[in-house]
């Protein structure tokens, strides 16, 4: 095989004259010097000025146009390249190539390990989720997220149906019915624009539902540009809460305006109240940390009153079993939660938040498929060309049971039972299977 130069000091020489390239072979042993010529130029990358004439010495003059096929691009001038230099160097790119897929591969497993972009209530704070964590669900809902309205609308009928029957359950009468009292009508927003009223339930993308609203009275464009801050801010947010109206208001608009609101899995729910307001708290409220915590602990932990354990920060900790303790209690709780006041609202029932069977609501939206119910409810509400639910990563308002195993892991199966009792109605209410796996 003949060697190219492309050294200065090569053997071979490269010379130009107007536009004739001369080319020299080194080292070539040519029995049919035509033939060999061409399969040699295969392996020279040529860059030249258009048109050029490649003259290969002791042979006679070839025009450029018959190489062009066998070159790749241009500059000024004339360069000579081993073909085996070429060689190496789409190797070294082709090994580049597979280091960056597997990067972006690995990427891909190590997001899912990482903060993930909306936090709990999509506002303040963020969830370090497993992709395995993610795929996990307990309740069987429809997966499909380009579901017709019709076949959405389906599911919702099958849900109010269920609504429906366990209402009209006796046996089940205390824990699902309530008066249509102050606190109730105090959890519900009024959008007279649109005729819409939403029942909040902290801890289930509440939130979010008070900023559509925003958008929907025309203090905001869009959802994205209201301040976190705002939306909790009563004096500021400018929303109407139905205990705000006359009496014959309240009824009118009971009677004819668009209602909704959203349910989550009870014990999920806890978590994320307990998480959010005693073991994180983002929005710093000294209220829960300095006062409600110390008064479960005084009451519900077994060795607050150790002097030892007292000296220690852990005592002043509140721990996810004394807030189980203290849920399971009903006559002590209602006790404490007068002297809590609203601050309850992040715990306490969804029948005392809302009263469902009490209240004949539109729509019931899960927020274990709030992904694909937001969308629907907001066109069943027909708003859906005025504003837009923020946009959620899929699965990550799924049913984590490893999560809830996690947390319930230092449960004793009495506690567990008696918090079970507590919120049984709305596990019956809104279709949510018993948690055998804490309880039996």
């Amino acid at each position: 095989m003949a060697s190219l130069s492309t050294t200065s000091s090569a053997i071979g020489q490269k010379h130009r004259q107007g536009t004739v390239v001369s080319i020299c072979w080194v080292g070539m042993e040519m029995d049919q010097p035509g033939d060999d010529i061409h399969h040699h130029l295969r392996q020279i990358v040529l860059w030249g000025k258009w048109p050029l004439q490649v003259q290969v010495l002791q042979h006679q003059p070839i025009s450029f146009n018959e190489l062009k096929r066998n070159t790749l691009c241009r500059v000024d001038g004339c360069l000579l390249v081993h073909w085996e230099m070429m060689r190496r160097h789409w190797l070294y790119v082709g090994v580049c190539g597979r280091v960056v897929l597997l990067l972006m591969v690995a990427s891909c497993f190590v997001n899912f390990n990482l903060h993930v972009g909306l936090p709990d209530d999509y506002g303040g704070k963020v969830e370090v989720r497993t992709w395995t964590e993610l795929s996990a669900r307990a309740i069987p809902q429809p997966n499909s997220m380009h579901l017709q309205m019709s076949d959405w609308l389906s599911v919702e009928e099958r849900r109010l149906d269920q609504l429906a029957s366990v209402c009209r359950n006796s046996s089940l009468r205390n824990l699902t019915h309530t008066s249509i009292n102050k606190f109730v009508l105090d959890r519900i927003f009024v959008c007279d624009k649109q005729k819409i009223l939403y029942c909040q339930t902290p801890k289930v993308g509440n939130t979010q539902w008070k900023k559509v609203l925003i958008v929907l009275n025309g203090k905001y464009s869009k959802v994205e540009d209201i301040p976190e801050e705002l939306v909790h801010d009563r004096k500021k947010n400018g929303l109407t809460r139905l205990s705000s109206l006359k009496e014959n208001e309240i009824r009118e608009r009971l009677d004819t305006y668009f209602k909704f609101f959203i349910v989550r899995d009870p014990f999920e729910r806890i978590i994320s109240a307990f998480k959010d307001k005693f073991a994180k708290n983002p929005r710093f409220e000294p209220f829960y940390k300095h006062y409600i915590a110390p008064a479960i602990i005084r009451k519900y932990r077994k060795i607050h009153r150790d002097p030892n354990d007292s000296s220690s920060q852990e005592a002043y900790r509140l721990r996810f079993e004394d807030f189980v303790r203290y849920l399971g209690d009903v006559s002590g709780q209602k006790r404490l939660n007068r002297q809590f006041g609203p601050h309850v609202i992040h715990w306490v029932t969804y029948v005392e938040l809302c009263a469902p069977c009490d209240i004949s609501y539109s729509m019931v939206g899960h927020h274990e498929t709030l992904e694909r119910d937001a969308p629907y409810i907001l066109k069943a509400a027909g708003i859906e060309h005025l504003v837009s639910y923020p946009t959620i990563p899929p699965g990550i308002t799924a049913y984590n049971r490893t999560k809830v195993e996690r947390y319930f892991s230092g449960i004793s199966r009495r506690d567990a039972r008696r918090l079970y009792e507590r919120f049984q109605g709305d596990f019956n209410l809104f279709g949510y299977p018993r948690p055998d796996f804490l309880l039996d």
